[in-house]
């Protein structure tokens, strides 16, 4: 017999599903029936990691979870855990980055190449995903900068995580609906940011410095995304598509086709030479 879940939180028999309609209403969408079909390297890693101590759950994330996968999609796990971890079945398989070896929220895991997939496995300690979780619902969180990451990684994006995900094993104790005082608080912090960062770029343009101008005008449009998703209640995962759902996409500054392709290039040979 499987043991009870709390009201908006995730067992492996029940995925949520994490539409633009629901995250407006804060609701955590109709279930998914049944558990997806894993290629075997993945169902075979996901048991494996299931019975190792510590393990609280694995799921799927990313787009294999969210319904945006191409065939060249990366398999995503989220292997949560309480305490210390045990990590052997992982550094069996390929290199591992220890818990807090990438920060305190994207923490650490591991890319693995299992018969010619590519498995991304992150860690995530359940503990400090209740926390955070926790402080959204009271409208309180922090921006950690982040490799990667324009405008930093918001707190509240673990939870995010937990709600766009597809819990294979284990149960995820985490309430997933959007608090009310985060939609409430989150757009005008997300706007001081804005402001801040376009002051930054309007100094660094009278002083002639377009990259940076650049560079702080692009980080400005993120936060404006943050704080209409925020607005609208809408969990966000990254910033890959963080101009969906929003009325910014037709109107931001656009580079003729094939032209973004060609700038990073010219860039990146530049900075490498």
């Amino acid at each position: 017999m499987s043991s009870p879940t709390l009201p908006g939180t995730r067992s492996a028999s029940s995925s949520a599903d994490v539409s633009d309609a629901g995250a407006e209403r804060g609701l955590v969408q109709p279930e998914r029936s049944g558990t997806p079909d894993l290629p075997r390297p993945v169902a075979k890693l996901v048991e494996r990691l299931a019975g190792t101590t510590g393990v609280a759950a694995v799921v799927l994330g990313g787009s294999r979870a969210t319904g945006r996968a191409t065939r060249q999609s990366d398999w995503d796990l989220g292997l949560y855990y309480r305490g210390v971890p045990d990590l052997e079945p992982l550094h069996e398989l390929g290199d591992v980055h220890p818990p807090g070896s990438w920060g305190r929220l994207m923490n650490g895991g591991a890319w693995l190449s299992l018969e010619e997939l590519r498995i991304d496995v992150l860690l995530r300690d359940l503990d400090t995903v209740e926390h955070w979780t926790s402080e959204a619902q009271h409208g309180r969180y922090a921006v950690d900068g982040l490799l990667g990451y324009l405008a930093g990684l918001p707190t509240y994006t673990l939870t995010a995580e937990v709600a766009s995900s597809i819990v294979l094993t284990g149960r995820l104790p985490v309430h997933t609906a959007y608090p009310a005082d985060l939609a409430r608080v989150g757009p005008e912090r997300w706007r001081f940011h804005r402001d801040f960062s376009l002051s930054h770029a309007a100094r660094a343009a009278e002083l002639g410095n377009e990259p940076v101008a650049l560079g702080q005008l692009a980080r400005a449009m993120v936060e404006e995304a943050h704080a209409r998703h925020c607005a609208a209640r809408r969990w966000v995962l990254n910033e890959k598509r963080i101009f969906d759902g929003t009325d910014l996409a037709p109107s931001l500054p656009r580079v003729p086709a094939g032209g973004l392709t060609a700038l990073v290039e010219a860039t990146r040979d530049l900075l490498r030479s």
